[in-house]
């Protein structure tokens, strides 16, 4: 397309997404036109990146759709069209794309819990524990060590924000896993039944739920009161005791009623997204966050014709059209552009440095600790080296809350860019290739 085309087409779009007349300002009726364009301009963005990271670095869809995040926000879009992106992503509309994004990555948690094998976890709980103890503490030891020169330099951290909170902000940022890419190169190589698999899951989910109860701790000693701690992490413990020591119970009946039906009925389906969002409503309102809440609801859920049923109803809106959106919501708050010095590029290396070595080293030193061969350790290890999700999760609560500046945020999702980038080629280098490699090898001695 001839760049007058480009240009004249950007303009068009700018001139309707823009109010009218001097002082202008938005209505709601301007959040739906900006929200259905957004939309179309999301998805597009996702599948076209999506698609050229499959083909030319062989990243699954998920790693380019959190590229493309990047690339609508201030970063790429704003930086060629500055006009276009403002119109396009007015900062009145925000809330609306945040709600949404909400939604997406809390249903996508709650697809991930649906696969969660609780019977693993508990033939896995000695080995899971230390791997994820190994991942939780070298973190934070080292974000002592580091977090002392990130706040020698100015606006990196907020202004009033202690050294301790600074530490444990850091520690949680390094420690988080992304589980939902953890969770999906499982899943897509087949392994959900094996013991990498079931290890790998269960330490992630108790890294993450661990850093969160730090964030929780961060958040009350940064204004927010020592009876917000308290809530979250004694809040946090009573509920998933409660679905573990109850829930599955109160739930089976849905499993036989769809079985019996030979499939879910809209009413089922009503009824599951009602305690989906009350879940997520609960975990939310004490202070963890919304995607717990549907994590833990999809691990007590019952197995079999139910989960199928789900998951094909379910699944893909939440990952085709919602998740996105939270892709897109980070990319809005990165300005890669302010990382735009020497010393400043050198802090972000040192991060990612630095999260690299204490995440896949630990995990990979404490999974041989507890038994597992080498090949299998450094499989794990390379997925929980993984950020993703989780992380653009928690730094957006940073950031929201003013606790770090959107220096430290844009270094942290390259941070997470980078981590979760590595991750499928990493383990493919030290697991994949060698488990086909034992394979054939077995193949030849039978044959």
């Amino acid at each position: 397309m001839p760049e007058g085309t480009v240009d004249s087409l950007v303009s068009t779009i700018t001139g309707i997404l823009s109010p009218h007349g001097a002082g202008a300002s938005y209505t709601p009726g301007d959040f739906s036109v900006h929200f259905f364009m957004q939309l179309a301009v999301i998805l597009l963005a996702c599948r076209l990146v999506g698609w050229a990271g499959q083909r030319m670095l062989g990243q699954p869809q998920v790693v380019g759709e959190m590229i493309a995040g990047v690339v609508l926000g201030p970063s790429l879009l704003g930086l060629f069209f500055p006009d276009f992106q403002l119109a396009l992503f007015p900062k009145e509309t925000r809330n609306v794309l945040y709600a949404g994004a909400q939604l997406g990555v809390g249903l996508y948690m709650f697809m991930v819990g649906l696969t969660l094998r609780l019977d693993h976890f508990q033939a896995k709980a000695r080995s899971a524990g230390a791997v994820s103890a190994a991942g939780i503490v070298a973190p934070f030891v080292l974000a002592a060590f580091v977090t002392p020169s990130l706040l020698s330099v100015d606006g990196l951290f907020a202004p009033g924000i202690g050294q301790g909170s600074a530490t444990l902000f850091m520690g949680a940022c390094i420690a988080l896993t992304a589980f939902p890419m953890l969770a999906r190169i499982i899943n897509e190589r087949g392994l959900a039944d094996s013991s990498l698999g079931t290890l790998s899951l269960t330490a992630g989910a108790f890294d993450d739920a661990a850093s969160w109860c730090v964030l929780a701790v961060v958040l009350a000693m940064f204004g927010g009161g020592a009876g917000l701690a308290i809530l979250a992490i004694g809040g946090a413990t009573l509920y998933v005791g409660f679905m573990l020591l109850w829930g599955r119970r109160l739930l089976a009946p849905l499993g036989r009623i769809v079985e019996a039906q030979g499939g879910m009925s809209t009413n089922v389906l009503a009824l599951t997204m009602m305690l989906f969002c009350l879940s997520a409503f609960v975990m939310d309102a004490i202070g963890i966050h919304a995607i717990f809440g549907g994590f833990i609801l999809g691990a007590c859920m019952p197995r079999g014709a139910f989960v199928d049923e789900l998951k094909r109803k379910v699944e893909p809106l939440a990952v085709v059209l919602l998740l996105p959106m939270f892709f897109t919501y980070s990319g809005l708050n990165t300005r890669l552009d302010m990382v735009n010095s020497a010393s400043l590029l050198l802090v972000a290396l040192g991060i990612l440095a630095a999260s690299v070595l204490a995440k896949f080293g630990a995990c990979w030193a404490a999974a041989r600790l507890a038994g597992e061969d080498n090949r299998t350790a450094l499989g794990i290890g390379a997925l929980m080296n993984s950020r993703g999700l989780m992380e653009l999760i928690i730094i957006n609560i940073g950031l929201q809350k003013g606790i770090i500046g959107p220096s430290l945020f844009s270094m942290l999702v390259l941070m997470a860019i980078v981590t979760t980038m590595m991750a499928g080629p990493l383990f493919e280098l030290v697991y994949g290739a060698k488990a086909r490699a034992d394979g054939e090898l077995a193949a030849l001695k039978a044959g």
